[in-house]
């Protein structure tokens, strides 16, 4: 395989934050490349010096001559243009092949209203158009930082089956696990744990996960043989030898060297860890919320109806489902912050609710880390004890010498830790999770896993890592199915469901308007026979564009090219047409 970018020896650190050094890295023709590492590790800016928006400290960069890269990054922002404009004008050339090119990738990533502004679209929908944008110069390596984050279930399983079907090469920085496993091919770890800052493995996550434990095992094997070894030759210069020979300082030296490399090995494996303990009342209550009969409609559509709850503690329900189906309305619920439409919600006395939005508690970015960890005072109240701002930073791996730094020099990861730490100070009966996991990294997550397992009270959680809820949660509620919503014993019961439900709808309901009752008397019998016939020319015109499409990913002729793009955009406008035809009939 041809290889794309070569990185030789790179160092790189912001001012007293050292973030990786003298890393060597090549990405080859079928990478498709899994980027993982501790928060703060320097994932973000690695990728960033193989794009070229940054430089390395020290290093060298070799790119592929004349080498195409796309890259969208974790917030993209855009102008108040329409999605297909911000397209067209991302890269240079002629407009109509320009414009062709842009409607057939914002139907690859399923935006089909090419008219709608591109800033008033969703964090979800705007990582979509990202990713298109990305793809208007026709890249040979792709670059996705965090392209996950603040998807739902069904965008981030758009995205897989996305990665999986197109054929570039591909970087993408991600913390969701099952995500990796399923698109990645190799797996780039920076870590300081390894020897050189790096560790690269053949295949998915599972298989980089087992080759990180053997190796930190090996590693645990040559710390206790070299400090044998020391020890041994601390006790021989103990004994002060008498005759100082060229053989005794030869000795000497090399004592000195092997501690330094028991000193290097201690480092390296030195686990750092997250110390999350989310704190629980001492209720012995069995049952702590009973909902029965719930039903909630907004703006007019059921959301689900005759919901029946139990928390316990111990309990963990998982809410499930794509956007807008209300997993977010039945989290408030719950918590007592939204009234249900029917049923009832009872609760046990004095219940300690703790919530977790997803949107997150803003802090200013000028905030101080050691006020954000401790606003009031030095010290913060852990379950009654008082904790030094130092000590309570350390729990959450901050260094006491970052302790002044704004928070809006930190990482997301690192501000996501921040937010933990704040709500790990609240007693709880029952902690309401909406999205807690973004930006945390995998060790991280691993570690709100077993806090969450042994979390003595209940939990209601809504997140996008299937691995997580797999892991954490006793049961299931699957939200968008039916008019109810449905129980479920685990995740991928949910998943079996909602793919059968998918197959159930016929695709055209997805792309145009639902089917028209009989029209209206203002329309003439020919609209009425133009009307009936709509859907099958939707369907034919929708065929063929598909055809047209496939045509071009098997690689056309190069003289043939301008007018496969000239029957491509005549598919795509008579798709409109049609669509727009639709429409008026419908509205007569």
């Amino acid at each position: 395989m041809s290889l794309l970018v070569s990185l030789q020896d790179l160092s790189k650190s912001y001012g007293t934050q050292h973030l990786f050094s003298k890393i060597s890295l090549g990405i080859q023709q079928g990478d498709r490349m899994g980027l993982i590492g501790p928060n703060g590790s320097g994932k973000s800016t690695l990728l960033n010096i193989i794009y070229g928006k940054e430089v390395p400290d020290n290093g060298s960069v070799a790119r592929r001559q004349a080498l195409r890269m796309g890259y969208a990054g974790q917030a993209p922002e855009f102008p108040n243009l329409t999605v297909e404009e911000v397209l067209v004008q991302s890269v240079s050339g002629d407009p109509f092949e320009l414009q062709t090119r842009a409607r057939i990738l914002l139907g690859k990533v399923g935006i089909y209203d090419t008219e709608q502004s591109a800033a008033t679209l969703s964090g979800g929908w705007k990582k979509r158009l990202d990713i298109a944008r990305a793809l208007m110069s026709d890249p040979e390596l792709m670059l996705l930082d965090e392209p996950t984050n603040h998807l739902d279930l069904e965008g981030i399983v758009w995205l897989e089956n996305f990665l999986k079907r197109e054929r570039f090469p591909f970087v993408v920085i991600s913390h969701d696990r099952t995500f990796l496993e399923n698109v990645s091919n190799k797996i780039v770890e920076i870590n300081r744990a390894f020897p050189q800052g790096i560790l690269v493995t053949q295949g998915p996550l599972s298989n980089h996960l087992e080759s990180k434990q053997n190796m930190l095992e090996v590693q645990g094997q040559q710390e206790r043989a070299l400090a044998n070894i020391v020890r041994e030759e601390i006790d021989w210069l103990r004994r002060s030898p008498k005759a100082r020979t060229t053989k005794s300082r030869s000795r000497i030296d090399r004592a000195h060297e092997l501690m330094e490399q028991l000193a290097d090995v201690k480092q390296r494996n030195r686990k750092d860890k997250v110390e999350i303990d989310f704190s629980a009342s001492e209720r012995e209550t069995r049952k702590l919320l009973v909902a029965k009969n719930l039903s909630k409609s907004l703006g007019g559509k059921l959301l689900f109806k005759g919901l029946d709850l139990t928390l316990s503690p111990g309990s963990c329900i998982g809410i499930v489902g794509a956007n807008g189906t209300g997993k977010t309305t039945l989290l408030k619920m719950l918590a007592g912050q939204i009234a249900p439409d029917q049923g009832t919600i009872k609760t046990a006395d004095d219940l300690k609710l703790v919530y977790f939005d997803q949107h997150r508690e803003k802090i200013p970015p000028q905030t101080t880390l050691k006020r954000a960890l401790a606003p009031l005072s030095d010290t913060v109240n852990y379950r009654g004890q008082s904790i030094h701002v130092n000590g309570w930073a350390k729990r959450f791996l901050f260094s006491t010498d970052r302790m002044e730094l704004p928070i809006g020099c930190l990482s997301g990861g690192e501000r996501a830790r921040i937010l933990i730490a704040r709500l790990m100070l609240e007693p709880a009966d029952i902690l309401f999770l909406d999205e807690p996991t973004n930006d945390l990294d995998i060790p991280t997550l691993e570690v709100i896993e077993e806090s969450l397992h042994d979390f003595m009270g209940a939990v209601v959680l809504i997140s996008h890592d299937r691995c997580l809820m797999d892991r954490v949660c006793t049961q299931f509620v699957g939200l968008g199915i039916g008019k109810e919503g449905e129980l479920f014993a685990d995740y991928s019961q949910w998943e079996a469901a909602a793919a059968a439900q998918a197959k159930s709808v016929p695709e055209i309901k997805e792309k145009a308007p639902p089917k028209p009752a009989r029209a209206p008397k203002k329309l003439t019998y020919k609209e009425q026979r133009e009307l009936e016939g709509m859907e099958a020319a939707i369907l034919q015109a929708e065929g063929e564009l598909e055809r047209l499409n496939q045509l071009q990913e098997q690689g056309a002729d190069p003289q043939k090219a301008l007018d496969h793009y000239r029957l491509l955009g005549e598919a795509q406008a008579k798709l409109d047409q049609l669509y727009q035809r639709w429409q008026e009939l419908d509205s007569k």
